[in-house]
């Protein structure tokens, strides 16, 4: 399991930077997409194991959200 954790979070880190790229994504979209990838990764380093990845990347993508969100209203 934690020899596909790395290749998880490359996958999403990659899919999120071509939909910044391709300008399909808004701030709130990417902010979502960045948070759950780094929220998943300080959740597994911090508490470990599955549910701390995916606890982090829910927190993480909350809170990316809505900073995206306040940089689309600007």
């Amino acid at each position: 399991s934690s020899m596909q954790q790395p290749h998880t979070w490359l996958t999403a880190l990659a899919l999120t930077s071509t939909l910044a790229l391709g300008g399909c994504a808004n701030n709130q979209q990417l902010g979502t997409g960045v948070g759950a990838v780094a929220g998943g990764l300080v959740g597994d380093a911090v508490l470990g194991g599955t549910i701390g990845t995916l606890g982090g990347a829910a927190a993480g993508a909350v809170i990316g959200n809505q900073i995206g969100k306040n940089q689309d209203q600007k």
